[in-house]
């Protein structure tokens, strides 16, 4: 594509160069770059993509973005000053590949806890609705039957846009996307036009990298400031914060609730371990999700389906049919009837609702809760002893264990958790840092009837330790010990 072309209703600082050549592909890694690259350098607290510049020019990029211009200016190099190249590059993107987010209808999804499961449920939803759709998420990014690896939340500005307009290319109408906080701050967003945007809730998470709550406030309601007024903004109204988010945005606001007014009401009947029935808009329905959370989940996707012009009583029906996302509230039940239940709760809220779902689908006071759980390495530690101190409370035996150690040290990690432990509690608390033993042992001291959470990883199929991955999925593992210890 012609540069001049990119650079349509982009803000810059000052050009050195033509804007008359060609461009074969955007980057923002320098390893990446190739003949007639356009090199994107952006500023980071690690690595600054200012100081590779040379390398990009050596290698054939032929048209810099920054936002310091180097001291030397190659001839025969475009350099393109800007004020931020990571927005920047967004709306370059979205231009090099015709504007796809025009072309479908984008929905976003953010919030601390849900997000995968509402984009989940939204594509399975409009998929049975007869459409063609896109989903791009934690689990992986598809293309109706299609699936492509996901590596982040959301990815960055040049892949988003290029899996977008192969979308639009395959016919896809729909696409339902998580927005995490880091890809707002990160501008990894930029330029992409959303038909509608949804909050699910917002706690205790990513504090390592906002450092502190009000900054990861703000992130997420960054999102909904960038909504045009053509789209939506569905928010969550039970959580406080729900109201916050859309304080300046120019979207059309509408709310979901279970427990205040919103425009689009819900209330939970009846809730079992393979169920949930609710009545929505004074309509009643049973759904093959559990616990209150996915209540929330159900109600924040169909008014969304609502909003986006469909019927209600149509999207009620299929959705009263679809499974539960992989990872979320998964159950594995053992030949003695002893229920586990793997789940991605990573965060001391997610661990909360998880468990007092547990809770109240307890059928008498002999049925025990073990529940095994670890931390992340390189991640916000302050939430370590909080998940503890939840699990034991919650829980009538806790294993500590490790999760994704990455570059620390898994006991240090377990430590901290450790410090979170009431000494009320220290008794029905056991620390085995290899988490496949550590759920042959939850299963081992499981009666029949008892019920085992292992949460943490959910729909991850690997243990990172030391930046290798290896294999490791919580519900083969532990199916496997169900098969070991209570053989038929």
């Amino acid at each position: 594509m012609i540069l001049s072309d990119i650079l349509y209703k982009v803000p810059l600082k000052a050009v050195s160069g033509k804007t008359d050549i060609a461009i074969q592909n955007i980057v923002f890694d320098s390893r990446q770059v190739k003949e007639s690259s356009l090199f994107v350098a952006i500023g980071g607290t690690q690595v600054d993509g200012h100081h590779f510049i040379e390398k990009a020019i050596e290698l054939g990029a032929s048209a810099i973005l920054c936002e310091h211009l180097p001291e030397i200016l190659h001839e025969n190099i475009t350099f393109l000053q800007v004020e931020n190249s990571a927005r920047i590059m967004g709306l370059m993107a979205a231009n090099f590949y015709g504007n796809p987010s025009k072309k479908l209808k984008l929905v976003g999804v953010t919030g601390t806890n849900g997000k995968t499961s509402t984009v989940t449920l939204l594509f399975r939803l409009f998929r049975k609705l007869g459409y063609r759709c896109g989903l791009l998420s934690t689990v992986q990014n598809q293309i109706d039957d299609e699936i492509i690896p996901s590596t982040h939340t959301t990815p960055d500005s040049v892949k988003i846009n290029e899996l977008l307009q192969e979308m639009v290319q395959k016919g896809v109408s729909y696409c339902f996307m998580e927005v995490s906080s880091h890809s707002v701050v990160q501008e990894r967003i930029a330029g992409l036009h959303f038909a509608g945007g949804i909050f699910t809730n917002i706690t205790h998470d990513h504090l390592d990298f906002h450092e502190t709550f009000d900054n990861y406030i703000r992130a997420k309601k960054g999102f909904f400031d960038q909504l045009p007024a053509s789209a939506f903004a569905l928010v969550n109204t039970d959580d406080k914060n729900g109201k916050i988010m859309i304080q300046n945005t120019f979207a059309r606001k509408e709310s979901y609730s279970l427990r205040n007014i919103g425009s689009f009401k819900g209330k939970i009947l009846a809730c079992g371990l393979f169920g949930l029935q609710m009545d929505i808009d004074n309509r009643e329905v049973w759904f093959k999700l559990i616990g209150a959370f996915n209540a929330y989940n159900l109600l924040g996707v169909y008014g969304a389906a609502v909003l986006l012009g469909e019927n209600p009583d149509e999207v009620l029906m299929q959705l009263s049919d679809i499974q539960p996302p992989a990872g979320r509230f998964e159950q594995v039940v053992s030949q003695n009837h002893i229920v586990g239940i793997v789940d991605y709760a990573h965060t001391p809220d997610a661990l909360k609702n998880v468990l007092e779902t547990i809770v109240d689908l307890q059928q008498d006071s002999n049925q025990q809760i073990i529940t095994v759980v670890g931390c992340g390495g390189n991640r916000d530690a302050t939430k370590r002893p909080i998940m503890a101190e939840i699990a034991c409370k919650l829980s009538n035996r806790v294993i500590l264990t490790s999760d994704n150690p990455r570059n620390e040290d898994p006991l240090v990690i377990l430590g901290q958790m450790e410090s979170g432990v009431p000494m009320i509690y220290v008794n029905k608390v056991q620390t085995i840092e290899d988490r496949h033993q550590a759920v042959f042992e939850a299963v081992k001291i499981a009666r029949p009837q008892d019920i085992i959470l292992v949460a943490g990883k959910g729909h991850e199929t690997y243990q990172e330790i030391k930046g290798v991955k290896h294999h490791f999925d919580d519900k083969e593992v532990l199916q496997e010990a169900f098969d070991t210890i209570w053989k038929r």
